[in-house]
Formats: C-alpha cells, structure tokens, sequence
C-alpha cells in the first residue's frame, strides 16, 4: 500500500514540481496544495496523464481555516479540496487549492474537467461564498434565493441573521429578524458539590 502511495507522490513531485505547495501521506490517501492560480492546469493534467488518469471527481468542498493554526496552514482563510479517483490505476488523490484572497475568495471552475464539480461548486459557493470562474449557473443550491451570508463560515452566527415564519395575516411567509437567545454550543457539566466524598462513590 505504502509503495503505491510512495510511487504516485514521486510521480506528482517530478510532473508538477515547484507548483506544488506543499504533498503529505495519511490516512492511505495522498494529498497535495496548491496555489488557486495553478488548479486548472494541474488538474487537467491530473485527469489526462497515463501516470495519473483520475477519470473522477468525487467531491468539491469548501473549507474555511480562520480559526485554524496547523501545520496544513499556509496563510489564506479560504481552500477549495477536490477529491478524486483513478479507476484506471485504482488510487485516490486530494488536492487542496488554496485561495488568496480572503475577503473575495475566487478560483476556476473546474466543470469543463469534470462535469460532476457543477453541483459541488454550488454548495462551496453557498455555503462558503466562494465564486468559481467559469462556472455554466453559479447559483445558490441549500439555502434560499434572499439568503444573507454563508453559512459555513466560521463567522457566520449559529443563529444566523433573520428568521422564517408563515404571516396569516399577510398570507405569505415572512422574514424577520431572529428572536431566538444565542445558542452555546459548549456542553456544560454540573455536579453537586463533593460528589466525590459520597461512600458510595469509589475511584477504580
């Protein structure tokens, strides 16, 4: 297992050198990053190579890294991970592209690649606010047309901005602003004092 993940990340490093941010091996899956401006070539060659041949796109996903501070960070908030599948050389690879600009995140579409990203670019966008150049109908696909914000961002409220309800009088759903307390979403424990001198209670 180990040798044909060896074998694909040597074979990444020497197509695609120095546009390679930075290849790791977990989890039985290799992973690359790359700079947003580099997705669309390398991942045409990814997809057309002998070496490669990932025929599939399983998935696009948005991810928003603002209150993260691992070693996979390389500065912007904003990645678009691709996830794909050979089934001619029966692997599996994750690419991470990185988005430089935080306040507008942009990068290509890759649906003239694989046809399959079409949906999945939606979702990034709706729920991450990440526009893909290129695509045929951007365009939110979860949330509603009047929709304020994207919900996955981690500063986006878990409350959220407004709220729904059905007016009898007017006849028609309405929106407001939202009436709910904030949620807290750490759990919090509560013991009676001194539980621990209960006879009852033995530490094994």
């Amino acid at each position: 297992m180990s040798t044909r993940l060896d074998t694909l990340a040597a074979a990444l490093i020497t197509c695609f050198g120095d546009k390679l941010a930075g290849i790791t091996t977990a989890f039985g899956e290799v992973t690359v990053a790359l700079r947003g401006c580099d997705l669309k070539p390398t991942m045409a060659a990814l997809r057309d190579r002998s070496e490669f041949r990932f025929e599939q796109l399983l998935d696009v996903c948005g991810v928003d890294y603002s209150a993260f501070n691992g070693p996979e960070r390389d500065g912007p908030r904003f990645a678009s991970v691709y996830h794909l599948l050979s089934l001619a050389n029966n692997q599996r690879l994750r690419v991470r592209a990185w988005i430089a600009d935080d306040k507008f995140p942009v990068i290509d579409s890759v649906v003239d690649i694989w046809p399959s990203a079409n949906w999945f670019e939606r979702e990034a966008f709706d729920l991450y606010g990440i526009m893909f150049t290129g695509h045929p109908d951007l365009r939110r696909i979860l949330t509603d047309y009047g929709f304020v914000g994207h919900p996955f961002r981690k500063d986006f409220p878990i409350s959220g901005h407004v709220e729904m309800r059905f007016d009898p009088q007017q006849g028609r759903v309405i929106y407001q602003p939202v009436t709910i307390e904030p949620r807290e979403i750490v759990p919090r424990i509560v013991r009676e004092e001194a539980y621990g001198d209960d006879p009852g209670f033995t530490k094994g």
